[in-house]
């Protein structure tokens, strides 16, 4: 198959220790047709340094900088540069699967998808998990998709932009773009925008991608308890809207409201935290009077 050109776009801000990794495993994909924008974010630390000797020893890899505007300007600059038939975003302090590029590319190309999501590695100091909550290889339309995320919406798996696979002139089409104004699930805002536009969707089973979990993020640093209610209200509405749109809304009124409690357990796509067991009916009783709970108060905002 001949390969199609895919922009991988990885956006760099002060994570000079764990970034030649990072490049390391992007530079050595089995899938070897890349442009790899590094786009540093007015880093302090060095990164910029490692971005360009990278440049310099593989002409795939170019660097863009900025000053310091966050990680969703970052990804935009990289989009609007990027010329590939597909885009792959990676962040600076994890790192991929040597064949992760190569098996989300032939699963788009095999089934036809618009969007390829796969499952991923939890890294954890010394310890790996795999995570991703569809497990099985298949092809599902958006409305197939959409009900999947239902049962678990705040997870990672559906609102991370790093376990995807996105087909470039669907995001060009609609003119898509991370929201520089949001500072938490800037990323599943977009990935709700792009659902809009897919047609068909293909869930990878084998994992594409290296998580890992350290100290110190943006969300764990910058989000204060007012800032997050709002945020959420935000998310909240653009995930109203996707069921709205794809006339699930009335349907699954209740379980589209579950999305707050799922969010404010898990914090909404930003924790890989296991929910405590317990009975399902016990569980699927408790969600759905919660979630009517919920439901009834916003009503009565609308």
């Amino acid at each position: 198959m001949e390969q199609p050109l895919i922009s991988v776009i990885i956006p760099v801000y002060n994570v000079a220790p764990y970034l030649e990794r990072c490049l390391d495993s992007v530079a050595a994909q089995t899938w070897e047709n890349l442009e790899v924008w590094l786009v540093d974010d007015g880093s302090t630390d060095g990164s910029l340094a490692l971005c360009e000797a990278r440049a310099e020893q593989d002409p795939r890899f170019q660097v863009l900088r900025q000053a310091n505007a966050g990680v969703s300007a970052a990804r935009n600059r990289g989009m609007d540069h990027a010329a590939g038939q597909y885009l792959q975003f990676v962040d600076g302090d994890d790192f991929l699967p040597p064949d992760a590029t190569e098996n989300l590319v032939r699963t788009a190309a095999a089934t036809g998808a618009d969007l390829v999501v796969g499952r991923f590695w939890r890294v954890a100091g010394g310890r790996a998990a795999v995570r991703g909550h569809i497990r099985e290889a298949r092809v599902l339309t958006r409305q197939d998709y959409a009900e999947e995320m239902l049962k678990a919406p705040a997870n990672f798996y559906y609102g991370v932009l790093w376990n995807k696979l996105y087909r470039r002139s669907i995001v060009e089409a609609g003119h898509l773009r991370c929201d520089t104004g949001v500072s938490w699930c800037e990323d599943f805002l977009f990935n709700l925008e792009y659902l809009r536009r897919a047609r068909l969707i293909a869930a990878c089973a084998r994992p594409v991608y290296c998580y890992v979990k350290r100290p110190g993020s943006l969300v764990a640093t910058q989000a204060t308890p007012a800032r997050t209610v709002e945020m959420k209200r935000t998310v909240f509405a653009a995930y109203k809207q996707l069921y709205q749109a794809l006339d699930l809304y009335e349907e699954k009124k209740l379980q589209v409201y579950g999305y707050l409690i799922s969010a404010a357990r898990d914090g909404g796509s930003v924790s890989l935290r296991r929910p405590r067991r317990r009975r399902k009916g016990k569980l699927k009783e408790s969600f759905m009077s919660r979630s009517q709970s919920v439901h009834q108060r916003l009503q009565k905002e609308e």
